[in-house]
């Protein structure tokens, strides 16, 4: 199994032949989907999607009501490439065994708009690999390599810590990784540190086209 991390949410995963693109959005090159069996999409948050990104490769899209209906609008042209999943929903993507987890964003402020948001559990071979997009929701099964936010309007050191403690993954790449600098990203990766390997958990970040 290969895992490439691309600009900010985006992971690229290869495992026998298939390739699978999460969240090639506005910070991404559309390199990232060069040669895809399929793209999944968490939300529709344009740091997450990107039609333009969509139409740089053939594969079929996979995601949920809410961001199917806003590429049909953006782009109709994608429409008959969108299959539509439903939270909790399990399903196969070239060979690989897929799981939506979740249904709601995270809370920015109380008085904003909650977007329908859902992240995938992708198992490639004996790993579980968990993409949460913009959530905290738990993914209810074990997993080898949590997809972690590390940066976001709606997210605290304190509760990505506490979201890797949970999950329990023994690595945690970091994604959604934007929005600090470079000095915030070693503050964070300090306090990570601090805890999770007490409990055998690994933290990791790498740059823009380096795997994992």
């Amino acid at each position: 199994m290969r895992i490439t991390k691309f600009g900010h949410a985006c992971v690229r995963i290869e495992h026998d032949g298939t390739t699978v693109v999460l969240d090639p959005g506005m910070f991404t090159d559309a390199e990232a989907v060069d040669g895809a069996d399929a793209v999944l999409i968490t939300h529709e948050h344009p740091d997450h999607y990107l039609p333009d990104n969509l139409l740089a490769a053939d594969a079929p899209v996979f995601t949920i009501e809410a961001v199917a209906a806003k590429i049909r609008e953006d782009t109709p042209s994608l429409a008959e490439r969108i299959t539509v999943v439903a939270p909790g929903e399990a399903f196969d993507v070239g060979g690989l065994p897929v799981t939506a987890v979740g249904e709601m964003h995270a809370v920015i402020h109380p008085e904003l708009t909650r977007l329908f948001n859902s992240g995938y559990v992708l198992t490639a071979g004996d790993a579980k690999i968990y993409h949460p997009g913009d959530s905290l929701t738990e993914p209810g099964e074990e997993i080898d390599v949590l997809l972690l936010p590390s940066s976001a309007p709606w997210l605290k050191a304190s509760e990505a810590i506490d979201f890797a403690r949970a999950v329990k993954a023994p690595r945690n790449l970091a994604i959604h990784d934007r929005v600090y600098s470079d000095a915030g990203h070693g503050i964070l990766e300090m306090q990570m540190n601090q805890f999770l390997p007490k409990a055998g958990q690994e933290y990791l970040r790498r740059a823009d086209g380096e795997d994992l």
